[in-house]
């Protein structure tokens, strides 16, 4: 029998190791960060490792529509990017507004203008100033919504970022001529995928973004599933010869790899190298994959290196590495077929209520927030919170026309201070069994 309770108290010691400590890090809301004339609807979030590398880089991550900080965060960390963030001590910084950004309208589309692009630069300024960030090593990446935000960043601030990611986005600067960007949002025509123009006239729409910048652009990664019904396949395309453009390289890429994996589809990696041989442009298409890719969500072992996060030192590796970068000016700006505005899908992605049962799920599951299932497997639907369940997708529905209904599955929550409680109580019991049948041996003898 005390062999048995030996083995029972090293399963209770091991368990409360395993608890998160009171200090571990954990997203919070900053509340000082904002300058006047931004979206009061707006927040900031900041993720700081514990070990944070010595002037480190920062990482923007950006929502998909309808999302949180603490959703998107959720998603971060199911592929892994949080657990790099640790790894490597870079800082996240995470916008919040519990709706569709704002990708184009004419307040969005200007620099400094008080539109929510504007407001995302203002946390990079400030996560720069309060945390001793490095100005040379700034990031982007987003799904959905989230996705067209961080194009546009490095369009309109090829001066602040060094790379982005977007998953499920559109080219920067996407609109249809008929469009009224006078509500925000996205455009409905760009979603749809009967947007298109030359290379020349996407690389031109990007350039006005920032008029008069001659400088280096930064480089872009792609993912975009070819059977999204939400943000069509031809945005992937449309941006890449938007990007190719900008960034100066060919129509063709360097060199194509098929039958990587992504999620759970077999993918087509393209990537383009600048005149330094350095990969600028890496786009992949998941091929069957839906809007997200539901089953691939920021993919860490991909996002990661290509940002350059998981490498040290002052300065961008593509930078270093080219002595400068490869710029790409790629023409003169022009308008290139944009119209007067444009933009539907205000809060189009609701995601139903926390604990909904998800499209492909069963309901309930074990209770635990998030986590152990990848988006769209078993478990209830995380909803607005982004919590309940073990992870299934998020369903939902939006006005047609441009609604980013149901945009993007989310996958796992953040399950770390829920596990953590469940361990607490799951130790409090054993012991309490424990010390009963020791009274018990006691009084038998």
């Amino acid at each position: 029998m005390s062999r048995n309770w030996t083995a029972w108290g090293a399963l209770l010691a091991a368990m409360l190791g395993s608890v998160p400590s009171a200090g571990a890090a954990t997203l919070r809301q900053v509340n000082d960060w904002a300058v006047s004339g931004l979206p009061r609807d707006v927040s900031m979030y900041v993720y700081v490792p514990d070990h944070v590398a010595p002037n480190p880089p920062i990482l923007t991550l950006v929502h998909y529509c309808g999302g949180t900080a603490s959703t998107v965060f959720g998603q971060a960390r199911g592929g892994g990017i949080v657990d790099a963030a640790d790894d490597h001590g870079f800082i996240m910084v995470v916008p919040s507004s519990g709706r569709c950004w704002d990708v184009v309208s004419d307040k969005t589309r200007t620099r400094e203008a008080g539109g929510d692009s504007h407001a995302i630069r203002q946390m990079v300024k400030y996560a720069l100033d309060t945390y001793g960030g490095n100005a040379d090593r700034v990031y982007a990446t987003g799904d959905s919504s989230g996705g067209m935000m961080t194009e546009l960043l490095l369009a309109l601030y090829p001066d602040v970022f060094k790379a982005g990611a977007a998953l499920a986005g559109m080219p920067a600067g996407c609109r249809a001529a008929n469009e009224s960007g006078n509500n925000g949002g996205y455009s409905g025509a760009c979603a749809g995928g009967s947007v298109t123009h030359t290379a020349q006239e996407w690389g031109d729409i990007a350039r006005t973004l920032a008029p008069g910048y001659a400088g280096h652009r930064p480089r872009l990664q792609l993912f975009h599933g070819d059977a999204d019904t939400l943000i069509r396949y031809p945005n992937h395309t449309e941006a890449i010869k938007q990007w190719t453009n900008v960034l100066g390289v060919g129509a063709s890429p360097t060199s194509t790899d098929t039958g990587v994996r992504l999620g759970n589809h077999d993918a087509t990696r393209q990537r383009w190298e600048n005149e330094c041989g350095y990969v600028v442009l890496d786009a992949f298409t998941s091929i069957g994959g839906d809007h997200g890719p539901s089953d691939a969500l920021f993919p860490a072992e991909y996002v990661i290196p290509f940002l350059g996060l998981d490498k040290t030192g002052p300065v961008d590796p593509e930078i270093e590495q080219c002595s400068g970068g490869a710029g790409g000016s790629g023409g003169a700006g022009g308008t290139g077929g944009d119209g007067a505005g444009g933009g539907q899908g205000q809060g189009g992605m609701s995601g139903g209520t926390a604990g909904s049962t998800g499209s492909s799920g069963t309901a309930g599951g074990s209770g635990t927030a998030g986590g152990s299932a990848t988006a769209g497997g078993s478990g209830t639907a995380v909803g607005s919170g982004g919590s309940s369940g073990t992870g299934g997708a998020v369903t939902g529905g939006g006005p047609a026309g441009g609604a980013d209904s149901g945009s993007c599955a989310v996958g796992r929550a953040d399950s770390g201070e829920s596990v953590g409680t469940s361990l607490v109580a799951l130790a409090i019991a054993l012991s309490t069994l424990i010390r009963r049948r020791r009274r018990t041996a006691v009084g038998s003898t």
